[in-house]
């Protein structure tokens, strides 16, 4: 894979079953220094961390083509796997003057749609084979695994895989002693850590009711992975081919009385035994293109620190607090050191092969440097400069009520976002959750969480809570505030364009609230009909309704598709941005069906 590129040093991450010293060349860059890094993962699993660096003061060059080969022994690898159709080499773009962009978020093996990154790769390769201008970087803005929502057929592919690499096994968490995937499928919720109603207070209407508070609060939490080397083997499946060659998926079984779980079985082993097929196809893009990626919920668990109730219960447990830290420490190992080139992360990853040690017998002393670490967000020099928020681990928390919803930064995050837009011309932010939303949804969301349900409908979306609403709506009215914001956003499972301007400025600027999603996920296509027809009713321009919203002051167009007079589109997808003198002039969706969706930024609605 190629990572984070820069003219000061490129990220190349690639994971071998040997701990060899490769060694990186390319014609392109001539004259660079390499560093590398090995995590050992298990006795056949080893992830190769390489930063490549100009030498002399130089820079590398931007917005060209640029090879690369590996080699062992001066004896080159056969990469002919990687690349992409009609071409000799592996290839990528080190992105400054940004034209083109591929975005996207929220893959899902299991689910039935189609994989939009195999429309990305092959798009990829078309342009490249014109020699025509092609996407200069790819940014996943969320949702790159679902470690809360695993297939069956993928759980038991997961040991399949941690038994065949030798993956270093963390201690038993949860009783029984014989905790496995085989023994455990479909039925993780049951034995996953709550809190038990005799804990509680008899003041408490759980306390009488005899209910269990869950602590993970995925409504399919049946298969949620628990074990480190678990969320190691599922990144594994999820990008690498070659880890499927060692997994017989026709040995797949599920032998249940169960009829709903067998059925539901077959259909997830028939959807991901597609998803495979085309993970040759993916990983030719990833090796062709740099990309950079953000975090959401499902990287580590469904509505991760929604509310500071759930922060309370899920950390005050040794268990939940275990689960949580070695999805971080996943994130951290696929793809948190090639986000920010190692500016940061190095570190932390030295500190992680030192507490692994024997196994993982001394991976709990790691947790506090995981729990504790808070430079996940990240800044690419390229014009215009892109932004990478961090919506997770940086709550404003409710203070007052510990079941309101938090807001998705604080307070020093917001004022830290605020100086680094300050004096911008043009912007990019990637935000996984959508700043500007459907007011229509947000208003369910709101009563819901005035029913004191935010969890059983996410209640995650920038509004819901007041002081990062407000704060966050004064930086974009600041008469300095860029000309050209653009906001890269997932999470809902639909796309949208809307576009974005403040009621009382002499300003001339504009926000554009771009949303991507699902990859390979996609919302209940009758349901969001509905809810449009439901948002073009409620809050159409002229609407009373707009001004009792937190965003009053700012106006909101919604950009219709130019097939049809939708504004929300369901079908898995990619987006493609396109850019010119830093604005935006185009944006497309690429479908994993192979079909375009065009959206028209001159009407307004």
């Amino acid at each position: 894979m190629i990572r984070r590129a820069e003219p000061s040093k490129v990220t190349l991450f690639f994971v071998s079953s040997k701990s060899l010293p490769f060694n990186v060349s390319s014609s392109t860059l001539v004259d660079f220094s390499q560093s590398h890094h090995i995590l050992p993962l298990g006795e056949h699993c080893f992830c190769h961390y390489y930063f490549l660096t100009p030498n002399a003061n130089s820079q590398f060059p931007v917005d060209v083509l640029v090879d690369y080969q590996l080699s062992l022994n001066e004896e080159p690898i056969d990469l002919s796997a990687y690349f992409l159709e009609g071409q000799t080499q592996c290839a990528f773009v080190i992105p400054k003057q940004l034209k083109s962009i591929l975005h996207g978020s929220c893959r899902n093996p299991h689910h039935e749609s189609k994989d939009a990154l195999i429309t990305a790769s092959d798009f990829l390769a078309s342009k490249r084979q014109q020699a025509s201008e092609e996407p200069s970087v790819l940014i996943m803005s969320g949702d790159q695994i679902y470690a809360d929502d695993v297939a069956g057929p993928m759980l038991l592919a997961i040991e399949k895989l941690i038994d065949a690499l030798k993956l270093f096994k963390e201690p038993c968490l949860i009783e029984p002693l014989e905790f496995s995937s085989s023994h455990t499928l479909y039925t993780r919720d049951t034995i996953l850590p709550n809190t038990k109603w005799h804990e509680r207070s008899k003041l408490e209407l759980g306390y009488w009711l005899r209910r269990d508070l869950e602590h993970f609060t995925s409504l399919k939490s049946h298969n949620h992975l628990v074990h480190i080397e678990e969320f190691f083997a599922l990144y594994l499946l999820t990008t690498s081919a070659a880890c499927w060659h060692l997994i017989d998926i026709d040995s797949l079984i599920f032998d249940s009385n169960n009829a709903s779980h067998q059925g539901k079985f077959q259909e997830e082993k028939s959807n991901i035994t597609e998803f495979v097929k085309g993970l040759p196809i993916v990983e030719r893009l990833l090796a062709n293109i740099s990309h950079i990626t953000m975090f959401d919920d499902h990287d580590v668990t469904d509505d991760w620190n929604l509310t500071a109730g759930w922060e309370q219960a899920v950390y005050s447990n040794p268990v939940s607090k275990r689960i949580i830290a070695n999805g971080l420490i996943s994130y951290l190992v696929f793809q948190g050191v090639g986000n920010d080139g190692g500016e940061f992360t190095e570190k932390l990853l030295q500190q992680l092969a030192e507490h692994i040690g024997n196994g993982y017998s001394n991976i709990k002393a790691f947790d506090k440097h995981i729990l504790a670490f808070d430079k996940w967000h990240y800044c690419l020099d390229t014009t215009p400069k892109i932004i990478a928020l961090d919506t997770r681990t940086h709550r404003w928390r409710n203070e007052t009520d510990f079941n309101e919803p938090s807001g998705l930064l604080d307070w020093e995050q917001l004022v830290e976002l605020d100086n680094k837009m300050t004096g911008l011309e043009e912007v990019i932010l990637i935000s996984p959750a959508p700043v500007f939303g459907v007011k229509s949804i947000e208003a369910i969301q709101a009563i819901f969480n005035f029913c004191g349900q935010p969890l059983l409908v996410d209640v995650e979306n920038w509004m819901a809570h007041e002081g990062a609403a407000r704060k966050l709506m004064q930086i974009f009215k600041r008469a300095d505030t860029p000309i050209e914001t653009l906001i890269l956003s997932g999470d809902v499972h639909y796309s949208f364009c809307f576009s974005v301007q403040s009621r009382f400025s002499n300003r001339d600027n504009r926000i554009w609230q771009l949303t991507a999603s699902g990859i390979k996920n996609e919302f209940p296509k009758s349901l969001l009909n509905k809810l449009n027809t439901l948002d073009s009713i409620l809050y159409h321009p002229s609407s009373p309704l707009n001004f009792f919203t937190k965003r009053w002051q700012m106006k909101v167009h919604k950009h219709r598709h130019k097939e049809s007079q939708k504004h929300l589109v369901s079908d898995s997808a990619v987006s493609l941005v396109h850019l010119e003198n830093e604005r935006l002039t185009q944006y497309q969706l690429l479908h994993g069906d192979g079909n375009i969706t065009e959206f028209d930024l001159r009407e307004k609605s």
